[in-house]
């Protein structure tokens, strides 16, 4: 007598094999790539920390934004950056791999409560320092980041800013270079008093020439980006003032 079988039982162990064998797939691949991800993190962090202090291959064009490429960007990074540190509380202490510190990780520390680390990056150029800080915020959709790059007077010598998921042509021109060259020049002082930099609609200099106002004009269209952008320079500039401090009174 014939045996009779149900299409749909081999149909689901089939189906049940297949996400096995895919899921399999998939995990190799993933711990394969694993170590070419963590280098090309590794590499865009230096970039980023160098662009923030104007090493970079941008050319005369206003519109351009260029890394120093990968291929050199650890030797260079060596050579730019001169020590890197981690603030944990009152304690300052070295650590060569203070750049690949998770800053997101690490305020979601502090709110709880819980220990955390700030890294920070003296870097020279042309013989004179810079102390590059890193930044986290959030901006109309998604997380916005970023690096500044500040003088022993706290006067901007260049930033660098990304987004995760910002409108195209608008919110997302933060790290445009038009943009991120705005903030160079401009105080995070107000007097004597931390004040950060405002992103500012109605601003009155498109040009950005007046460097004493704590202002840089604001994109078209992307207030709150904008205002995401504002908020991260403040709060940033609040947890680093400690340090910020001992800058200034050298």
């Amino acid at each position: 007598m014939a045996i009779k079988t149900d299409s749909n039982f081999y149909t689901v162990v089939f189906a049940a094999v297949m996400v096995v064998v895919v899921g399999s797939i998939l995990a190799f691949l993933a711990s394969a790539l694993r170590p070419n991800i963590m280098e090309n993190e590794r590499f865009e962090k230096q970039q980023n920390i160098l662009y923030a202090m104007g090493v970079n291959e941008n050319g005369d064009d206003a519109g351009s934004v260029n890394f120093i490429p990968t291929d050199v960007v650890e030797g260079e990074f060596s050579s730019y950056i001169k020590e890197q540190l981690v603030i944990q509380g009152d304690q300052i202490t070295q650590n060569n791999e203070a750049y690949l510190i998770d800053l997101k990780k690490q305020l979601a520390n502090m709110k709880k409560g819980e220990d955390y680390k700030l890294p920070v990056f003296i870097g020279e150029k042309d013989g004179k320092k810079f102390y590059i800080i890193p930044m986290y915020g959030k901006g109309l959709w998604d997380a916005i980041w970023g690096f500044i790059a500040l003088d022993d007077t706290m006067t901007v010598q260049g930033v660098y800013f990304d987004h995760k998921g910002e409108t195209p042509g608008l919110g997302a021109n933060i790290k445009m270079r038009y943009f991120m060259d705005d903030f160079k020049g401009e105080s995070i002082l107000k007097g004597t008093q931390y004040a950060g930099i405002a992103v500012a609609k109605g601003n009155n200099d498109p040009l950005n020439n007046i460097k004493d106002d704590n202002e840089v004009d604001a994109l078209a269209g992307a207030t709150i980006t904008g205002n995401g952008v504002s908020a991260m320079i403040r709060e940033t500039v609040k947890l680093y003032k400690p340090y910020l401090e001992t800058i200034r009174a050298k």
